[in-house]
């Protein structure tokens, strides 16, 4: 197959393009740093939980050799949020299970993510197909537009959204219970 099309013999034609942003090849997508401060401004994140020495924009952040899917985010922000700019390959599905997850635990997790509505991840932790809406908790903004990552010339291949898992009221609730304890204490 010549490397310059995709999809066979009746492909697109992609020449001048990386075939890898079509496919789970590229992972990782940088943050745009004028994005991020944005989001940054509103929400003033702790901590970048998935990022690398090279891709941070936060000085807080979990590496991929500490691994963020076995960290406990809620616990490290205390309450404050976290960014999440996951690998946008296979693996994506885990690491939108975790801000999910993390929810539950106390922490609000703001992530960057490819407006994929046709996959599993975003029905099962993302949007409620009964009540056509975000789930409970959950807050969805696709951005006009495509985004030019990392030092990018051009535009992604693919749309974005940013989701908002926020903290759930159980542990809000139990957050407080436990200031309240302290306080006791």
């Amino acid at each position: 197959m010549d490397d310059r099309r995709f999809g066979g013999e009746e492909g697109v034609d992609l020449v001048g393009i990386n075939a890898g942003l079509f496919s789970s090849e590229t992972p990782e997508w940088a943050t745009p740093w004028e994005f991020y401060k944005e989001l940054d401004r509103e929400f003033k994140f702790a901590l970048d939980v998935c990022a690398t020495a090279e891709n941070t924009k936060h000085y807080r952040f979990i590496s991929p050799e500490q691994d963020g899917l076995k960290q406990p985010w809620a616990a490290m922000t205390e309450g404050r949020p976290c960014y999440m700019n996951p690998p946008y390959g296979r693996e994506i599905v885990n690491w939108v299970r975790k801000a999910s997850e993390e929810a539950k635990k106390g922490a609000t997790v703001v992530c960057l993510l490819p407006a994929r509505t046709d996959t599993a991840w975003f029905h099962e932790y993302i949007w409620d197909r009964e009540k056509h809406q975000p789930r409970e908790g959950v807050e969805v903004r696709l951005l006009k537009g495509r985004l030019k990552f990392g030092d990018g010339k051009n535009s992604a291949p693919f749309p974005s959204m940013i989701v908002v898992f926020k903290q759930t009221k159980a542990a809000e609730a139990v957050r407080e219970e436990d200031s309240h304890g302290k306080a006791e204490g």
